[in-house]
């Protein structure tokens, strides 16, 4: 396990409060995990959230996702893909149904937020069918056009475009707040 990988798992090696079950821990993916995560993806594609991916996509990008395991088994992915310099992306989240009260959607967004800032990305961004669950988490719902890189580098090409239904929601990430000069003062 590399320096990152085993300072991911410290950080965010959370167990579940649940006596009888093992606890989740949650890791930097590998490529061998691509197979697991993409039988998640299709798994959960009928419920409408996801957009598919194909298998290679999923195994290219093995590197960008994070994983919660329970009992050696993958319950839970999530992608940071990197549309800009300054914007990343939630892709891809995704938790099995046996594990979606164990509040471990939120554990992989705060790991990507975690990341994404790190990385020095300005903005996490993520296109959903939930926005409430990520306003609860820090972001805010706002245009499409606001994100012209997620347009470009995805939605052009998508038979649903401009009628997914899917909202556009952003956190800003850890910057300094900018000062501000009041107009008056610039006028002499």
């Amino acid at each position: 396990m590399s320096a990152a990988s085993v300072a991911t798992a410290a950080r965010v090696d959370r167990g579940v409060p649940d006596a009888a079950a093992s606890p989740v821990v949650l890791r930097a993916a590998t490529p061998a995990d691509a197979p697991a995560m993409h039988a998640l993806i299709v798994e959960h594609l009928a419920e409408g959230h996801l957009l598919p991916r194909e298998p290679g996509e999923v195994a290219a990008h093995a590197h960008r996702f994070v994983v919660a395991v329970r009992d050696g088994r993958i319950v839970a992915c999530a992608e940071l893909a990197p549309l800009s310099r300054i914007v990343s992306e939630v892709r891809s989240l995704v938790v099995t149904r046996e594990a979606r009260s164990l509040g471990l959607g939120g554990q992989l967004i705060d790991e990507l937020v975690h990341q994404a800032a790190a990385a020095g990305f300005d903005r996490l961004c993520a296109f959903t069918h939930a926005p409430s669950y990520f306003v609860l988490l820090g972001f805010s719902i706002v245009p499409h056009v606001w994100l012209p890189e997620k347009i470009v580098t995805d939605c052009r090409a998508c038979p649903q475009f401009r009628r997914c239904g899917q909202y556009a929601v952003v956190r800003p990430l850890g910057r300094a707040p900018q000062t501000f000069v009041p107009l008056a003062s610039l006028h002499g």
